[in-house]
């Protein structure tokens, strides 16, 4: 951690989508040192649906969703199969990625929400397609969100039977006279042991090392044998029954034996036992703790995690594959490790975490709601920095290290948007939050206050004493740092620049 970052700035960052007005000085309030304090907002954190989230609620039903909380087979009838005159199959789509803005800026479950979205990038459908785009918003409703810090085996049997993937890679059309190898060749490679784990073309299963009681990776045969399992696997389309409900289609599926990872699976077995048996046998390899692991670490410590922590996150994983609470007991893990607690402020925030943070530091209230212009033009230009919610078109899902994102043209954007933010719209959108924050009892009123003011309201530090004579030179235009600015002399137009140029510095790009 870099020295000038504040431990809770650190923790609040990297483990959510950064402070608000008051996020720091409760985090503080929890304990009487560093570790007592992570302790206790890990205690809060890890528990949710504990945390009051009052203020998310009505902002939620204020905007008037209508696709966010329905079941399968109302959003599949609703937006899908029957839509009615008065509605869009893209109004999932759009309503879901308005209330993932929404929860990130303005929930108190920054942790909850963060996991929420690296779940999404690990068992990614892209939303551009149309069925996908009509059931996105159940996807995240019932298949992500309620998994998201319980067991990894149960979010896997959620998302092996939904419609969303169950449509985006295909597997809804495997039949054994036609098997698709696309659901369970990304299983293996992307969402359980991962291609660290592949040992690679023309190896035989029984020439893999640990054959048959648990082979220390996979081959292609284990792909192709896992893809007759999950044959049979689809949803209802029939007339007269269309409701897009998980269904398995005993006449499409291949019921002759099969081996997986060194073990036999016979004929003719119960229904969906061939695939449940293949999830069973993925959830509890240990290559799994070590991919998904490596992941969660890459997420929240460092691009390229030490592999100690990786591996000691592994064992809580794999040890505790059957607990409730394996994903939140394996997150508190690498939280509480020295490995998180001394990371320095190399990861950089995507595109998404820079936006919420700036909204969050700045307080700058947007109502995303549906139909609303200003919320549109936001969501707009934050669309053109290449990292909308749902929008990944590969089954890889956002990348996650900074050598995809740092480059000029993302930086660019970056300005785009912070412009939006600070501007002064012509319905005062932004106006007030950036402008009329309160400092205690007065407002900043000096170039040298206005600085000091925005730089720890922003950075949560004090600037280097360079950095902060150039900001106070452009805050002054020639008066005394000293000297009470006024309105007429552009003050507000250079507090907006002002705040701007911190949100685009070095010190703001960084988790």
């Amino acid at each position: 951690m870099a020295a000038m970052t504040p431990f809770s700035v650190h923790v609040l960052t990297r483990l959510g989508y950064g402070p608000r007005p008051g996020d720091i000085e409760s985090f503080e309030g929890l304990g009487e040192n560093d570790d007592a304090r992570l302790a206790g907002w890990l205690d809060q954190q890890l528990a949710p649906s504990d945390i009051d989230d009052d203020d998310l609620e009505e902002r939620l039903e204020a905007a008037n969703f209508r696709s966010l909380d329905l079941n399968r087979r109302e959003a599949w009838t609703r937006y899908y199969s029957e839509p009615a005159e008065d509605v869009s199959g893209a109004d999932p789509f759009n309503e879901v990625v308005r209330a993932t803005y929404m929860r990130a800026t303005f929930s108190n479950a920054g942790l909850y929400e963060m996991l929420v979205r690296f779940w999404h990038d690990h068992f990614n459908v892209y939303a551009g397609q149309g069925l996908i785009r009509s059931m996105i918003a159940h996807y995240d409703h019932e298949v992500i969100r309620p998994f998201a810090l319980g067991n990894f085996r149960e979010l896997l049997g959620e998302v092996a039977q939904s419609t969303s993937m169950l449509s985006y890679l295909d597997n809804y059309v495997s039949t054994s006279a036609g098997p698709n190898e696309n659901w369970a060749r990304e299983l293996f490679e992307l969402h359980t042991m991962g291609a660290e784990n592949y040992l690679g073309a023309g190896i035989r299963q029984e020439e893999v090392e640990g054959h048959p009681d648990q082979p220390v990776g996979y081959v292609d045969d284990d792909v192709y044998e896992a893809t007759r399992c999950f044959t049979g696997w689809s949803f209802d389309t029939q007339q007269g029954n269309d409701t897009g409900r998980f269904l398995y289609n005993r006449e499409d599926h291949d019921r002759f034996q099969k081996s997986v990872l060194g073990t036999f699976l016979p004929a003719d077995q119960r229904d969906m036992r061939d695939g449940e048996q293949v999830l069973d046998l993925l959830a509890a390899h240990p290559g799994t703790g070590r991919h998904v692991c490596r992941k969660l670490c890459r997420r929240f410590i460092a691009d390229n995690p030490a592999d100690e922590i990786v591996a000691s996150a592994a064992e809580i994983f794999t040890s505790n594959v059957d607990d409730p609470d394996q994903i939140a007991k394996v997150v508190r893990h690498i939280a509480e490790s020295a490995a998180f607690k001394e990371a320095p402020a190399a990861k950089i925030k995507r595109p998404y975490e820079f936006t919420i943070s700036m909204l969050r530091a700045t307080g700058a209230e947007v109502q995303f709601s549906i139909d609303d212009s200003v919320s549109d033009t936001f969501i707009f230009v934050s669309r053109g920095l290449g990292h909308e919610p749902f929008g990944w078109p590969a089954p890889d899902g956002y990348p996650d290290t900074a050598d995809y994102w740092l480059n000029t043209t993302s930086l660019f954007r970056r300005w785009d948007l912070v412009n939006l933010v600070v501007a002064d719209t012509q319905d005062d959108f932004f106006r007030r939050p950036l402008l009329r924050q309160q400092a205690g009892d007065q407002e900043p009123q000096t170039a040298a206050e206005i600085v000091d003011f925005w730089y720890e309201r922003l950075l949560h530090r004090d600037a280097e004493p360079e950095a902060r004579r150039l900001l106070i030179d452009f805050m002054g235009q020639g008066f005394n740092e000293n000297f009470p600015l006024g309105n007429s002399d552009g003050t507000d137009e250079r507090t907006r620049a002002l705040v701007a140029l911190i949100l685009m510095s070095p010190e703001f790009q960084w988790r």
